[in-house]
């Protein structure tokens, strides 16, 4: 009798604790979600990382998480934010471009370019505040854009001249979404750094200036767990920190014979439009009545390149179905760039190649009042990032092609619990004290 009586009175807080719609604040934790670009899966295993150590103890770990196809920043990014496979949202690649004018445009410069963004797949941005939260995006991609008209609340794009490796900037935009969270109420935030990726590309990944950045990175990991305490934000705000691919070390000649696809075919006489010399990923438009002739002379050219027809795609790269996907799609092997009709030097480490591929995985971290603590999760898709998401928001999930039973697990076992409401001390005092009357 006691026990039931004592199940009555919880049921009976749970549904009394329930807001009224528009009279009461909604009961889900915030969410902050950090992405450090290029952080390969590994890359905390040879530098000392007291504060990710730290995480681990206190939150989730993924062994490693696996991007979409498209192994770059944008489609990567985007496919986390929209829990969309690439051929759903439409952002196909870094730069903006139309292989019909031949506009290219650079990743900086696509930033605000909505028309390169909004293809019908919405952001948790947004559709997070047409449930009525409050969402803001510091650099993160996409967040710059509209989307059928509608803005994110608050957006910060990175000007094209923006330092990436800045420690004193990174601690500053960490106060400053702190204010927004505590100041100004935000629900969801996203926070995007530049880095690992910048000193990947110029330096390679096997580097110490690479070590020095992964340093860097879990002192910025400190001074955000710090901030949090500071701010009283300990209990009402969840973290996720992740990233949008890997990095690897390119191979170059006399090592290897490099891939320059000028040396197979003709540009001038058989293509139209080429998207290549970035990373291990590119397309081409044929000339109209070409596409064979440029098939057949790169099908076999290389043993380091494959070489698809759109229509042969495999299903499982989830980006064939796409009109912005070009005729023709080359794939690098791990570490060889494609070149176009010249081999540029200026990488020494680069992504875009298989997802598949161990070092274009990458890490996941999580924390916060609704995560088990030390809890190692088995490797996921990052297109699952976007159920856990909402979940953790209460918002509801736009179609996507994420599955929440890749995450869940992760979430303390009385998340859902009378609806997610978060009782009170003063509740559980109450229910203590009627206990010991019974």
């Amino acid at each position: 009798m006691k026990s039931e009586l004592l199940l009555l009175i919880a049921v009976s807080l749970c549904v009394h604790s329930k807001p009224l719609s528009g009279t009461a604040k909604r009961t889900f934790n915030k969410l902050l979600l950090i992405s450090f670009d290029g952080f390969r899966w590994n890359y905390d295993e040879d530098v000392d990382t007291p504060n990710m150590d730290a995480l681990v103890k206190e939150g989730v770990k993924a062994k490693y998480i696996t991007p979409p196809m498209i192994t770059m920043t944008s489609p990567s990014h985007f496919t986390t934010i929209t829990g969309r496979w690439i051929e759903d949202h439409g952002v196909v690649h870094n730069m903006m471009f139309n292989s019909t004018s031949l506009l290219k445009l650079t990743h900086k410069a696509t930033l605000k370019r909505s028309e390169w963004w909004d293809n019908g797949a919405l952001p948790l941005w947004i559709t997070a505040q047409n449930q009525g939260l409050k969402t803001a995006s510091f650099f993160y991609p996409g967040g710059g854009a509209n989307y059928s008209g509608q803005a994110v609340d608050r957006s910060l794009v990175e000007a094209f001249d923006h330092p990436d490796d800045n420690e004193t900037e990174w601690r500053q935009n960490i106060d400053t979404v702190m204010d927004w969270f505590t100041k100004e109420d935000f629900d969801f935030v996203t926070l995007y750094y530049g880095e690992p990726d910048n000193v990947g590309h110029m330096v390679g990944p096997e580097t110490n200036e690479r070590r020095k950045i992964i340093a860097q990175i879990d002192r910025t990991i400190g001074y955000l767990r710090e901030a949090i305490q500071k701010n009283s934000l300990a209990n009402s705000l969840n973290v996720i920190i992740t990233s949008d691919h890997g990095m690897t070390t390119i191979k170059k000649n006399p090592d290897v014979k490099e891939i320059k696809l000028s040396e197979y075919m003709n540009f001038l006489t058989l293509t139209h439009f080429d998207l290549l010399d970035y990373g291990g990923f590119g397309m081409i438009r044929p000339r109209k009545g070409q596409e064979q002739a440029v098939y057949d002379a790169l099908k076999n050219a290389h043993p380091n390149l494959t070489v698809y027809k759109k229509e042969e795609i495999p299903e499982n790269f989830h980006f064939a179905k796409n009109s912005r996907i070009q005729d023709i799609v080359l794939i690098g092997d791990l570490g060889f760039n494609l070149n176009s009709r010249f081999i540029f030097y200026v990488n020494k480490g680069d992504h875009g190649f298989s997802n598949e591929e161990m070092d274009m995985k990458t890490i996941f971290r999580a924390f916060g009042p609704d995560f088990k603590k030390n809890y190692l999760s088995e490797p996921f898709n990052s297109i699952s990032i976007y159920p856990l998401m909402c979940k953790l928001l209460g918002v509801k999930p736009a179609p996507n092609n994420g599955s929440l039973s890749d995450t869940e697990g992760m979430l303390l076992e009385n998340f859902d619990a009378c609806g997610r409401i978060h009782i009170s001390v003063s509740l559980l005092t109450i229910m203590t004290l009627l206990s010991s009357l019974i």
